[in-house]
């Protein structure tokens, strides 16, 4: 087989303890860099059956699969497919595999120290702290607070078990709720009407791109906390800042932005009532390697032609 990786970097497959099987089993086109353009990645991976692709900003296009007639298989580290033309891989017979639910506790607890850094004003109150400040009773406690989680996948599922223990009564949303026969969702109206804390857990979708928008935060009870460790598209940007500078959300959590890494001149650095990560949610080495290990198992199982 012919295997190119096209865009380990920051490097966490070459360090792994996959990738030595990799190498062994494989003729293997290893990059440690990140394309430049799309020419680039057609140039690094026209020669392979096999793509293992590490980072989204790889975008598969049409124009990708037209420029690649021996690429047979995507295996995608991560469960996102939104930068992958899915209509132009079924077309070329590409089969597009991912790996579900190996960061789902990882970034369910992630999304909870969001829920608590902003709730309780930890970074503000750490530099104030620091700075020689004595602020006292600003936090809000969650306990008996109402949190809306909307998306109920794997991680959807396990931060709903994560509020639910620090007593936090928990409504939910779905796509697809005739997957969870046993579950009593709330409508999305009532969830932004009624809920403290609101929690995106989707996946980018043309159903889902901006589907949070001025309607939305206009919608949502005054001094709502919002938490996103999903996708940045799923949020109108433009009016999340806006609801936070007029107070009308107490609060954001963001793990993910419109765009990434987030620019220098992005007003949501200058809001002390947010608290940033750099879209690192499911990354512990724990699940790290189980995804990784994922990945890579599932060219194994194509190879072997078990679904």
């Amino acid at each position: 087989m012919r295997i190119s990786v096209p865009d380990d970097y920051p490097a966490v497959l070459a360090p792994s303890a996959v990738y030595p099987a990799l190498t062994q089993r494989a003729t293997l086109t290893y990059y440690d860099t990140l394309p430049v353009s799309e020419d680039d990645l057609i140039d690094r991976i026209s020669l392979a059956e096999i793509v293992l692709n590490i980072r989204a900003s790889s975008r598969f296009t049409a124009r990708v699969f037209d420029s690649c007639p021996q690429l047979r298989l995507l295996s995608i580290w991560g469960t996102g497919t939104d930068h992958v033309d899915l209509a132009a891989a079924e077309r070329c017979e590409v089969e597009i595999v991912t790996t579900p639910g190996v960061s789902a506790r990882s970034i369910a607890e992630h999304t909870l120290a969001l829920l608590f850094a902003v709730a309780r004003r930890i970074p503000a109150l750490d530099r104030a702290t620091r700075a020689g400040d004595w602020p006292r009773g600003r936090g809000v406690q969650l306990h008996g607070k109402t949190c809306g989680v909307i998306g109920y996948g794997a991680v959807g599922e396990r931060f709903a078990q994560l509020a639910a223990a620090i007593g936090m009564r928990v409504k939910a949303w779905t796509l697809h709720p005739d997957r969870h026969a046993h579950m009593d969702f709330s409508a999305l109206e009532e969830i932004y009407e009624t809920c403290d804390v609101i929690s995106l857990h989707l996946r980018l979708s043309p159903e889902t791109a901006g589907m949070i928008g001025p309607a939305q935060f206009a919608a949502m009870k005054p001094g709502t906390i919002l938490l996103n460790t999903a996708r940045g598209a799923i949020i109108d940007e433009a009016a999340l800042i806006e609801s936070l500078t007029s107070g009308r959300l107490a609060g954001a959590g963001l793990d993910v932005f419109s765009a990434e890494p987030l620019p220098q001149h992005n007003p949501l650095l200058a809001l002390r009532n947010v608290v940033l990560t750099p879209h690192c949610a499911g990354i512990t080495p724990e699940a790290l390697e189980a995804g990784l290990r994922m990945a890579v198992e599932n060219i194994w199982d194509w190879q072997e032609d078990n679904p």
